[in-house]
């Protein structure tokens, strides 16, 4: 049975004018393209096929949103650091997943998701830098963790929380083994349980747009 029997897709949004309305609480799932985000997606909400997944980079173009239960939403960011577009494109989904971070009140946390065989690129380093920038929990899913022995697994997640910081959580995470599905699932739901500190409006998280990430499928 699934975590959430009652989640729907709601819909994708290719501009900020056909996000869904900002009520209620939602958590945002931003990612390398092919870093496993759809399946991190699926195996949370234990719904096989809710996200698009696929073994070529660029599935996820748009920002999609989910609705887990009434009023509680997950959103899947288009991937980033895909190089098969044009540069054109590029912009338009860094601006769209700007303007995402910048307007909406109901975002409660953030999960970032990267392949423990090659963490903290510098697009993973914009996307916690634009994270971090809305005061929200930023946790960090080390994918694909099935993929390494457990100590170099073990040694790559303690490199990765040294080099973060104590501000953002991370784990190991493998949808294939069902590793660490329970403990995402678990700050899923720590995050959209959370109170919003304050209700200000949010400017950009860098003005001169270097700390956007280089989005692309």
């Amino acid at each position: 049975m699934s975590a959430y029997p009652s989640v729907k897709f709601l819909t994708s949004a290719n501009d900020p004018r056909q996000f869904t309305a900002d009520a209620g609480v939602e958590v945002a799932v931003a990612g390398r393209s092919n870093a496993g985000k759809s399946s991190a997606i699926n195996a949370i909400t234990q719904r096989k096929g809710l996200a698009r997944t696929s073994k070529t980079p660029g599935a996820t173009r748009l920002v999609n949103f989910f609705e887990l239960e009434p009023g509680r939403r997950l959103v899947d960011l288009p991937g980033y650091g895909f190089a098969a577009v044009s540069g054109e494109m590029r912009s338009h989904w860094g601006t769209l997943i700007e303007s995402f971070f910048q307007r909406r009140q109901s975002l409660r946390g953030v999960i970032v998701v990267m392949d423990v065989r090659r963490p903290l690129t510098d697009n993973d380093g914009d996307m916690l830098t634009l994270a971090r920038s809305r005061g929200v929990p930023v946790h960090v899913l080390l994918t694909k963790s099935d993929k390494l022995g457990r100590g170099a697994a073990q040694k790559t997640l303690a490199q990765v929380r040294r080099d973060v910081g104590e501000a953002v959580t991370v784990q190991l995470f493998s949808a294939f083994s069902g590793s660490g599905v329970a403990e995402a699932r678990g700050v899923l739901e720590r995050m959209l349980d959370r109170k919003p500190e304050k209700e200000t409006p949010v400017g950009p998280a860098d003005p001169t747009g270097e700390c956007k990430p280089g989005v692309g499928g």
